[in-house]
């Protein structure tokens, strides 16, 4: 059985989807603080198949012993964080106290019960502000000085993974440095839904097209990029979900500390993902250039060679796909779940 936390968050939702399509067992952890139980029943329907939900935080040790106790868990997909940088740059305990406390102790309750097989939900933002000439980006880059909280929570952890391997070489640990994940199952079932005003680009665009906000809010028009908006590299969130898979599957076979980094190589600017939305739907979204937001960088995106030599993965989904199933989603759940 694998323990999913964070299983009915956006991502957590569509890795459930891939576990139980692949015939897995799997308990969700989640305390629905930013997620809601509704994906995890959808997923359900979409693929005919169980799994057991237990409402609980990761920082509850009591409950995370009786998980293990009473569940035959063999490993952990680690997806239970905050993730918004704007939020962690004004409320960084909140941070550090969810990711990283959550994080410390689930890995003690893991070693207590000798569980050692762990993928963890990192981040590009460990990469910090890179310079152009490190770009794309691979994973021997540096990752000293995270421009935020949130960055600096996944480096944490990140760190102390690396130590507890280090300390006890018969661990096997995946970290996957997401770059942005977009997008939405095809059905239109699953996909993003934040809770209160988003906080990441194609979810703020798909509320301006189904009217649940009148205009884009375009944080910067002055960096160094060929329109001066950021630009980043966008995943697939189905890429990314496969990606978990391929990650377990090689940690079933190698133990040790391992890093890929999941995105498609390509990078895209906040202006040209709302052409691309623009183009691809037949929908005009409006738009104002704001003042820059605390903790963004200019330019992101991966070298993912790495996780193709060591996985076999890829990213398969292009723009088009993230922009027709973010759509698809949106039209179908104009207020997202549980409304």
């Amino acid at each position: 059985m694998i323990l999913l936390t964070g299983g009915s968050g956006y991502i957590g939702s569509h890795m459930l989807y891939e576990l139980l399509k692949a015939n897995s067992d799997v308990l969700v952890l989640d305390n629905l603080s930013n997620s809601s139980i509704d994906a995890v029943n959808r997923v359900q329907r979409l693929t005919n198949k169980k799994a057991v939900f237990i409402q609980g935080d990761i920082r509850n040790t009591e409950l995370l012993d009786s998980i293990f106790s009473k569940h035959p868990i063999q490993a952990v997909l680690h997806f239970a964080g905050l993730k918004a940088v704007g939020e962690s740059v004004e409320q960084p305990l909140k941070y550090f106290d969810n990711n990283v406390t959550g994080s410390l102790t689930l890995l003690q309750v893991m070693k207590k019960n000798n569980i050692k097989r762990i993928v963890f939900s990192s981040s590009a933002t460990v990469y910090g502000d890179p310079t152009p000439e490190v770009l794309p980006l691979k994973e021997n880059a540096p990752t000293a000085m995270p421009t935020n909280p949130y960055g600096y929570t996944k480096l944490v952890v990140e760190k102390m993974m690396q130590q507890l391997v280090t300390s006890d070489p018969s661990w096997s640990i995946g970290v996957l440095r997401y770059f942005n994940p977009v997008g939405a199952h095809k059905s239109g079932q699953i996909g993003e839904d934040p809770k209160g005003v988003p906080n990441n680009l194609l979810p703020y665009i798909a509320q301006v097209a189904v009217g649940r906000r009148d205009r884009l809010s375009v944080f910067g028009d002055d960096y160094d990029t060929h329109d001066g908006t950021g630009v980043r590299d966008y995943i697939h969130v189905v890429d990314l979900a496969k990606g978990h898979l391929a990650a377990l599957k090689y940690l079933n076979q190698n133990t040790g500390y391992h890093i890929w980094n999941l995105g498609t190589g390509t990078g895209y600017s906040v202006l040209d993902m709302v052409k691309a939305f623009e183009e691809e739907n037949k929908i005009a979204i409006p738009y104002d250039i704001s003042p820059r937001r605390a903790g963004d960088i200019a330019s992101c995106y991966a070298d993912a060679c790495k996780a193709k030599k060591d996985l076999g993965w890829w990213a398969e989904l292009g723009l088009h796909d993230m922009m027709s199933d973010t759509w698809r989603w949106q039209k179908a759940n104009p207020n997202g779940y549980d409304k």
